[in-house]
């Protein structure tokens, strides 16, 4: 995690939560995080707020600030937030990644409210004011559905009891199994 300093403590905030989706697909890659140390501090800085990618403004109001101290500060492209494309500023493959599974409130412009972490065609969110922030589809976690599959029920029994769309179910369960294998 990037901190602007030490807590001392293992209680993850929100904006650290989302910080932390981001720059899942970097150190999915191997990339050593401190390098974008200054570029986010700076953006502290810059945006006045103490988590920079927990908002649109990199994303959306800000690429060329971000562009530029990624230049003032070395960054390789293979870590880049923004990069550069003839006379476009664009987001890079993996910012653009992380966008595609956030909503912001106000959306486009604001705070990320919530995250989609398969995708925002998936009903799985994760909402900080829902279910204490795990996973769910519909206010219902998706750990207790997968539960109920792997114990035998069928998606349209659990569908049923929840009353929601089996395509819901099964979204979830095809989430909760994909979290299972990559921790396998």
């Amino acid at each position: 995690m990037i901190r602007a300093e030490p807590t001392g403590q293992d209680i993850v905030t929100w904006g650290e939560f989302v910080e932390l989706g981001y720059l899942r697909e970097y150190r999915r890659k191997g990339v050593p995080l401190q390098r974008l140390r200054p570029v986010i501090d700076e953006l502290r800085r810059e945006f006045a707020t103490p988590y920079p990618l927990a908002t649109a403004k990199p994303y959306v109001l800000g690429k060329e600030l971000v562009l530029e101290l990624q230049e003032k500060n070395g960054i390789p492209p293979a870590i880049a937030i923004v990069i550069r494309s003839g006379q476009q500023i664009l987001l890079a493959q993996d910012a653009q990644r992380f966008y595609k599974k956030v909503e912001f409130d106000p959306p486009g412009r604001g705070d990320v409210r919530r995250l989609h972490p398969a995708g925002l065609a998936s009903p799985v969110v994760i909402d900080p004011l829902v279910r204490f922030g795990r996973p769910s589809v519909q206010g219902v976690a998706t750990e207790r559905l997968w539960e109920l599959f792997d114990a035998g029920e069928s998606i349209e029994e659990i569908a049923d009891g929840y009353e929601l769309p089996t395509e819901q179910i099964a979204a979830a369960i095809a989430y909760e199994e994909q979290l299972r294998s990559l921790a396998a």
